[in-house]
């Protein structure tokens, strides 16, 4: 039986994750963690903690028996970019916690499998934008993907070095309609929609042909839990795995919106985050995951785009009295 700590757990993958492996593992074998005082989303178990604080960490993997540990606390590009120290440091030090921890309970007899997330910040204006292949030059811009580059290297080497079962995917921008918006460059694909529920002219941060790669919450979730159940001597990669969602760019969205809003409107205000997507990718060769554990995308941007919009809620009128 699985025992699963999620750290992270009030974030954008965290939130979603907690419920998927709940649904899959039952809620009493799910431990939802974050450093706020109460979980957001309701979850059976919940444990208050800071990843930067290993003692608590170890007290919480003990106390619950926990054999698998989601390690998603972090900060995202632009909020990163802010304060850039204390992205390192939560970025770096909290994976460096978990893997050390990993690495201890392997040689007590008591195994621990990490998942760690990447992403396609890790690359850079080296790389090659279409179809980028997992091994590629990266050379990120922002203190945020260079944490994620070094985090991708830590895990390599806790595994070749140490035997620690950890697993990575580098992920595109995520669009949910669970969770708002989380300091990540890629989230106009979220704010958009959010405005045509609205009925408002939505200013997009960037411009109409910045094409970057995405993926729905599900096939997020899906990809995550996939890769995780994969026996260990399938995952050939353990730095991070690209995995593909579909790509597309502010002008597409755009026009998929219009077919189901009419009337919404778009106008573009590139700002500090369109340097940031003109580094990344726009798009992802993942044949590396589709052969290893057979990773699959199955949600487009027709479905995605009905689904955000049936989901979000639109607001309230207010009505005088």
């Amino acid at each position: 039986m699985e025992r699963i700590l999620v750290i992270g757990a009030n974030g954008q993958i965290g939130s979603e994750l907690v419920e998927a492996l709940a649904a899959k593992h039952g809620a009493e074998n799910v431990i939802a963690a974050d450093i706020a005082p109460r979980s957001l989303f309701g979850a059976l178990s919940y444990e208050t903690v800071d990843v930067l604080d290993k003692e608590r960490v170890v007290q919480i993997v003990e106390r619950y028996g926990v054999t698998q540990v989601y390690q998603l606390a972090a900060l995202l590009s632009v909020t990163g970019e802010q304060a850039p120290l204390k992205a390192w440091t939560l970025n770096m030090n909290g994976l460096l916690n978990i893997l050390e921890l990993a690495r201890e309970r392997g040689q007590a007899g008591k195994p621990l499998k990490v998942f760690w997330p990447s992403s396609i910040a890790a690359f850079g204006p080296h790389t090659p934008a279409v179809d980028t292949p997992q091994l590629a030059v990266m050379d990120p811009t922002t203190i945020y993907g260079i944490s994620k580059q070094a985090g991708e290297r830590l895990c390599e080497y806790y595994f070749s070095k140490f035997g620690v079962d950890v697993r990575s995917i580098r992920y595109p921008g995520i669009i949910s309609y669970k969770s708002p918006p989380g300091g990540g460059t890629t989230d106009y694909a979220i704010a958009i929609f959010h405005a045509a529920k609205r009925h408002e002219r939505y200013a997009c941060f960037l411009g109409p042909e910045t094409t970057l790669p995405m993926i729905y919450m599900p096939d997020a979730i899906r990809a995550t839990i996939e890769l995780m159940d994969a026996p260990a001597e399938q995952i050939r990669v353990r730095s991070a795995y690209n995995v593909a969602g579909l790509s597309f760019n502010p002008r597409e969205l755009a026009q998929a919106i219009k077919k189901r809003v009419p009337g919404f409107e778009i106008a573009y205000q590139p700002d500090h985050r369109q340097a940031i997507a003109d580094t990344w990718p726009h798009s992802l060769d993942d044949t590396y995951a589709r052969a290893d554990w057979g990773w699959q995308a199955a949600i487009g941007l027709d479905r995605l785009v009905e689904d955000m919009l049936a989901h979000i809620e639109a607001p309230a009128l207010h009505h005088a009295a």
